[in-house]
């Protein structure tokens, strides 16, 4: 396969500063919504994709990690669920640190999860749906958090939480469309897709206005890995 990679110096963004009249988290990183939406911008300017692995284990968590780093995709989210997810969460933190990536933690539904997740080294969270106390758990804890979102009323409830980035989920069940909707209202709204999607739809969603698209079992498909490198070589010299 011949790819045609992004940079792979693209750094971890540093925690947004400490604001005045801002308290500092146990991490000293701060909650503020503004500068939270600010690190988003930073650490999704590089590419359009992300890369979700679920349940994949410590092995193949950080093989798959070191693929999508190649390939150009800078940040990685690993679903915390089970013990087995808090371990290949931190080996792959530990592979990016060396490589200066990003790496979240995924699936997190309640305030102690975002406790274990920043434990393990997670830079930046995210949900399956929207619920304002981990929200405000994570932004207490200075962590940038993407919520779940599906429908206009979970976009307006996010946006009064402060949220300018979030994750639209489940994106296939949803459709390219809503996209294209739900922008009129909340033009001010960034969105992250997840659910279903691959090399054969992820320009679809990318050009409905999505931001980011997340792709997981793709990454282990030599044939969609090359449309994938086209696509990321096609979309960043374009920005």
């Amino acid at each position: 396969m011949t790819s045609q990679p992004t940079s792979s110096s693209a750094m971890v963004p540093t925690p947004p500063p400490v604001a005045a009249g801002a308290s500092a988290g146990a991490s000293g990183r701060v909650g503020p919504a503004d500068a939270q939406g600010a690190w988003f911008d930073t650490a999704f300017a590089g590419a359009p994709l992300m890369a979700i692995l679920r349940g994949m284990g410590v092995e193949r968590s950080v093989r798959l990690s070191e693929t999508a780093w190649d390939l150009g995709i800078d940040s990685v989210e690993v679903p915390l669920q089970t013990d087995e997810d808090e371990r290949a969460l931190r080996a792959v933190v530990e592979a990016a640190n060396a490589r200066g990536k990003s790496v979240g933690a995924g699936t997190i539904i309640t305030p102690e999860q975002v406790t274990r997740a920043a434990d393990a080294g997670a830079v930046y969270l995210v949900s399956p749906g929207l619920d304002p106390v981990v929200v405000r758990a994570a932004q207490d804890a200075g962590i940038p958090i993407l919520p779940g979102v599906a429908t206009p009323s979970e976009v307006q409830l996010a946006v009064s939480l402060g949220l300018t980035w979030l994750k639209a989920f489940p994106a296939t069940w949803l459709g390219s469309g809503w996209f294209k909707h739900i922008r009129g209202p909340f033009p001010q709204v960034k969105f992250v897709a997840t659910g279903g999607l691959d090399a054969s739809n992820v320009e679809e969603f990318l050009d409905a206005g999505v931001r980011v698209a997340a792709v997981g079992s793709a990454l282990e498909d030599a044939s969609q890995l090359e449309r994938l490198a086209a696509l990321l070589h096609a979309r960043t010299a374009a920005r």
